[in-house]
């Protein structure tokens, strides 16, 4: 008998395990990139280290025999590329920035030299995600704390992506049954109706399954940023044609708060983004 719990308690981890692994694929970005020479030659074999300049949390990878370095599953933040081979210069790429569901390109040309010596690469955002086809605005930190919000929700900055209104009607049957913000979202994009909005935090669905509203509402001071899909988005989303996708904040290696007068105005239920 006890054998026969301890089974059922293992694979019931594996199983856990296994399912809980692609959940944060919803929000992880990618950086990739090609590594060449001064003529314009591929590298292959060079070490590339990723780091989170948050955490110091670092990935080492190798470029390929055509010169490239892909680091899948990236969480969203600021990172740094440093690339060394023998024979060149060490080249270090700052401030790379990894939103929701991004993929980063940034190639590297190493410059010939002693690995003792580095070259700084000045990282660029293309205006123009060519690597994957998924449609979207990512709404960033300083937008979600520093724009004016009423009620301290997120989801009045909806309407910043292109395509998307927080004007249409609301659902009657939700009010009757839920009643609060939950059954005042009316977000419509795309010409969509409301009822095809599907919210995600963190990887994980929080979609109320009967009125397609949202579940739990992070705090504003919670949240890294997110993202409004409105196409083309891998297929690990499924569900509605509009993925609202929210971040929270992991965490890093310096102490962050909210200052006396925020928390002061917060306890009184004041709005301080508004003043």
């Amino acid at each position: 008998m006890r054998t026969t719990k301890r089974r059922l308690l293992v694979v019931s981890a594996m199983i856990t395990g296994l399912s809980a692994i692609p959940l944060f694929a919803q929000t992880f970005g990618e950086i990739t990139g090609h590594l060449s020479d001064p003529s314009g030659a591929a590298v292959p074999g060079a070490k590339v280290t990723l780091t989170n300049t948050a955490t110091n949390a670092m990935r080492v990878g190798a470029s390929t025999d055509s010169g490239d370095s892909t680091f899948p599953a990236v969480a969203p933040g600021i990172y740094s590329i440093k690339v060394e081979l023998a024979s060149f210069r060490t080249a270090t790429s700052l401030n790379v920035q990894v939103q929701v569901q991004q993929t980063v390109r940034q190639d590297i040309t190493l410059e010939v030299g002693q690995i003792t010596e580095s070259v700084q690469v000045s990282a660029s955002a293309d205006m123009l995600q060519a690597e994957n086809q998924s449609l979207g605005t990512v709404i960033d930190n300083k937008g979600v704390t520093e724009l004016p919000l009423n009620g301290r929700n997120y989801l009045g900055l909806v309407a910043l992506a292109a395509n998307t209104n927080t004007l249409s009607a609301n659902s009657g049957q939700a009010g009757g049954r839920q009643g609060g913000d939950r059954a005042a979202q009316s977000i419509s994009a795309g010409g969509n109706r409301i009822m095809f909005d599907y919210f995600t935090l963190d990887g994980v669905s929080n979609t109320d399954p009967d009125f397609s509203t949202y579940v739990v509402l992070p705090t504003i001071d919670a949240i890294q940023e997110f993202k409004v899909q409105t196409g083309i988005y891998p297929a690990e989303f499924g569900h509605q044609s509009t993925q609202i996708n929210v971040v929270t904040k992991s965490g890093g290696n310096a102490y962050h708060g909210a200052t006396p007068r925020n928390l002061l105005q917060l306890s009184a239920g004041r709005n301080w983004c508004n003043e």
